[in-house]
């Protein structure tokens, strides 16, 4: 299989420290690669780089076929990013907050609406639709930043520990919604501290420490 997320050599420093020390990794289409280290080893620095919200120092990525330093605007079309911290207007609605994500896509209204309601509904939403976002609770607010990361159908997604934090019944929902994505079709690459969230979800996995890829296998 073609590799949907491909990094070679990847360097990124701030100041005296070398976050990124020559990363070189790549995901083949439809499958999931767990993507581990301590904190501070390099793993958001690298999920920022290959969604464009970084520029490396030196290296080259391809995401979805696509140069990401040549053509970021484009690598953004094709790709969903689930951060750490959901990213949600608190003084919008759900509903209102996914309308938003599917406008600023460029959707018509009326298909921002559509998509909006779909995703509410497969991520047992509804019933807090019209709420502000500022009254869900962690788990909630969780969920409906990944709908919102979905609402283009990217091809590549980019999960960044998406389940710290959350109580086993709410990771274990969102396992269920990433296991869906993945059956679909979906190219997944998920950072994460827990070994049974990899275990459970990933193909490969690669281990980071200090910038760099120290271990990778199944």
């Amino acid at each position: 299989m073609a590799p949907a997320i491909q990094a070679e050599n990847l360097v990124k420093t701030f100041g005296d420290v070398r976050a990124l020390d020559g990363v070189s990794l790549d995901v083949p289409e439809g499958t999931v690669l767990g993507l581990l280290g301590p904190n501070g080893a390099g793993k958001t620095t690298t999920v920022r780089v290959l969604t464009t919200l970084l520029r490396p120092d030196s290296g080259q990525a391809v995401v979805a076929g696509v140069d990401v330093l040549k053509h970021p605007n484009k690598v953004r079309s094709l790709i969903g990013l689930s951060g750490q911290y959901a990213a949600v207007d608190e003084y919008l609605t759900g509903r209102e907050n996914l309308q938003m994500v599917g406008e600023l896509y460029q959707m018509s209204s009326r298909d921002a609406k559509a998509r909006a309601l779909e995703l509410l509904e497969w991520f047992n939403l509804t019933e807090a639709m019209d709420r502000t976002a500022k009254t869900y609770s962690g788990g909630m607010r969780r969920r409906l930043d990944l709908a919102a990361a979905l609402v283009v159908r990217p091809p590549v997604m980019f999960m960044d520990e998406p389940t710290t934090g959350l109580d086993p019944r709410n990771r274990l929902a969102l396992w269920e919604v990433i296991e869906t994505l993945v059956a679909q079709g979906t190219t997944l690459l998920l950072t994460t501290q827990y070994l049974e969230e990899a275990d459970r979800l990933a193909n490969d996995i690669a281990v980071v420490d200090h910038g760099k890829v120290i271990a990778r296998g199944p």
